[in-house]
């Protein structure tokens, strides 16, 4: 098996049933597939072959879907990239991933118009033709819908997913069909997902987890997918009702903002089996004001990362009562973790070390990156970067991130604890903490605050704060008042910036 056979078995099995649905059109699983082949074989017209990497720089949109089945069923190979990247983002992944295809829509065309009179390559972009931009659909319809068959074995490479770039130039992950495969019927078994399901898909496709574990995963399964181009919480609450979505993926900030929206208690929300979140834990507060507000028993918490499909752990839903904040006790299916130390060695519980995941959903490696690939693995684990703790019940709390901690004179401080506390002050609105070099310490701790103007003496009021709630080696020593933080396209932090900055002072 492989993704475009898994879509073409799913015509074949569902052909009347809805498969794509988006704002203003409903395709079923005969005609998505229909569309596929017709875009594979516009492709090969223009001279695409298989193996060649095709760049996906478009929002969640039905061309989207249509692209990257096509692609696989092409035999090429898909990178799909947030479609808020910009002409000089797009253009470092587009060279560095040696892509040969750019595939964009109107809504962002003119982030990227430029680069056909830039790069070689075939250029595509929905609506209008433009110079050397072909037209989506005016090369499609005139393919005919004969099935293509794409017989791929499972270890074949499918796709390069770059990371968001937090510390420095975006990485390639590659993942071969089986990684892909590996992780959809993960999650499609551990969200009971099955061909009645309705995912709603309002969170990038660009990204792992909506792409491998909810857009993949619901076709493992035969589920409806719902599309919408962009997030608001408006839009999210009258999607779900209107198309009683089952399943749900979404950062936790999309959470938030549905739960304040003023109507949010009197949409129907009744329909939704699974409210799922990842890219960072929720607190107690913030799960008990989601569940009253969503009237939802349903929250379920993942935790992994790109390189690993995405798969890791899970916070199920019954467990969230007693356990908010953590990331659960068990990895899901396919997969397994531990905690390892500085030696390898796997640490007791209430002792700090590295989470590391193995599995078979687990990336192919970086793309022209041997080194860094063979730094990321030990004896068949891979190494997160996240540094975690299992409690006396077993339960897995992610610490911070390894890059980001700081050793301050042979003592370990993790800055996510400190902007925790920090974040609770009622006129801090962000905040950032890193290391910074000091003579005698080797580094020392500084936060960098983006306040409501309400915070006379910056420095004082923090460390007032903090004391009530830590220990004095935690608390920072320096502080700097920012407008704000400096994050990537898809609202990240991105601390090495910061880092660059102090040491340059």
């Amino acid at each position: 098996m492989n993704l475009s056979e898994l879509l073409a078995y799913q015509s074949r099995k569902y052909p009347e049933k809805e498969g794509v649905v988006t704002l203003d059109e409903r395709l079923t699983y005969a005609e998505w597939n229909d569309k596929v082949n017709q875009f594979a074989r516009a492709m090969m017209r223009l001279g695409v072959q298989a193996g060649e990497k095709v760049v996906i720089h478009m929002p969640n949109t039905k061309e989207f879907v249509i692209s990257y089945f096509a692609i696989h069923r092409l035999g090429a190979i898909a990178v799909p990239i947030n479609a808020r990247l910009v002409a000089n983002e797009v253009s470092y992944i587009y060279e560095h991933s040696d892509a040969s295809v750019l595939l964009t829509h109107e809504l962002v065309f003119e982030q990227v118009s430029q680069l056909a009179d830039e790069k070689s390559g075939t250029f595509i972009k929905t609506g209008a033709p433009e110079q050397r931009w072909h037209a989506f659909a005016e090369i499609m319809e005139k393919e005919e819908p004969t099935e293509l068959v794409n017989d791929a074995h499972e270890d074949e490479e499918a796709s390069i997913l770059y990371t968001s770039g937090t510390t420095g130039a975006p990485k390639g992950v590659i993942f071969t069909h089986k990684n892909i495969l590996t992780v959809s019927s993960m999650m499609a078994v551990e969200l009971e997902m099955k061909p009645s399901s309705r995912m709603l898909h309002i969170m990038p496709l660009s990204h792992s987890a909506p792409l491998h574990l909810f857009l993949a995963g619901g076709t493992f399964v035969g589920a409806t997918h719902v599309l919408a181009s962009m997030f608001t919480p408006d839009l999210m609450l009258e999607l779900v009702a209107k198309e009683k979505v089952s399943h749900f993926f979404g950062a936790p900030v999309a959470y938030l903002m549905a739960a304040k929206h003023p109507k949010v208690t009197e949409t129907d929300l009744s329909w939704v089996k699974y409210w799922t979140y990842g890219g960072a834990p929720l607190s107690k507060t913030e799960v008990e004001f989601v569940r009253e507000q969503l009237k939802t028993d349903s929250l379920c918490c993942l935790y992994g990362l790109t390189e690993a499909g995405p798969s890791g752990t899970l916070l199920l839903p019954n467990e969230h009562d007693k356990k908010a904040g953590s990331v659960g006790k068990r990895a899901a299916l396919h997969c397994e973790f531990c905690i390892l130390d500085e030696q390898g060695k796997e640490v007791e519980k209430g002792e700090v070390g590295e989470i590391a995941l193995k599995g078979e959903g687990i990336m192919k490696g970086y793309y022209k990156d041997e080194q860094k690939t063979k730094d990321t693995f030990r004896e068949g684990w891979l190494l997160t970067g996240d540094m975690g703790v299992k409690d006396k019940d077993g339960f897995l709390w992610v610490i911070d991130r390894k890059k980001d901690m700081v050793i301050s004179g042979g003592v370990n401080v993790y800055p996510r604890e400190i902007e925790t506390v920090l974040l609770q002050h009622p006129h801090i609105e962000d905040v950032a903490v890193v290391g910074v070099p000091h003579p005698d310490w080797g580094e020392t701790v500084k936060a960098y605050i983006v306040q409501t103007g309400q915070i006379n003496h910056l420095e004082t009021e923090c460390h007032t704060y903090l004391e009530k709630q830590m220990a004095g080696y935690k608390i920072p020593k320096l502080y700097e008042e920012v407008k704000e933080l400096p994050r990537n396209a898809t609202g990240k932090l991105l601390k090495h910036r910061l880092r660059e900055q102090a040491r340059h002072v």
